[in-house]
């Protein structure tokens, strides 16, 4: 059941970023560039998305477990220290770079293998590491 809740939700979600269009890199590009032809859709569905997740947050953490019954774990460092800021920055070149985030470059995938490969093998490198302490 577990794995089929990670599904359902999973594709949920890439179903939101195609039809938002939040899948296109351009709509990145165009969110970030303040400059030029700054496209303000993506502050849109990012506040949409807000509106829906605050609420069930407050009832999920109220209730103590998640739908799938496993308990909900928060974040036991509470610190911003310089490992977050420069992660946060890391990640925020990336993705003005690329046009790209974890979520939409699964999406893109299959319509464009190889850049989106590139991402994601870098992304994975990334991750791995920053395990190393």
């Amino acid at each position: 059941m577990k794995v089929l809740t990670a599904l359902f939700a999973g594709l949920l979600f890439g179903l939101g970023l195609l039809v938002s269009g939040m899948s296109s890199p351009d709509k990145v590009i165009g969110f970030l560039n303040v400059t030029g032809a700054w496209d303000p859709s993506l502050a849109v569905v990012m506040g949409g998305a807000l509106m829906v997740a605050t609420p069930l947050f407050a009832v999920a953490n109220r209730r103590g477990t998640a739908w799938s019954g496993e308990a909900i774990c928060a974040p036991r460092q509470q610190v911003i220290d310089r490992k977050l800021v420069g992660g946060a920055m890391l990640f925020g070149i990336g993705w003005a770079i690329a046009g790209l985030c974890p979520g939409p470059a699964l999406v893109n995938l299959i319509a464009r293998p190889v850049p989106v490969a590139t991402f994601l093998t870098a992304m994975v490198v990334g991750l791995l590491l920053s395990r190393r302490d």
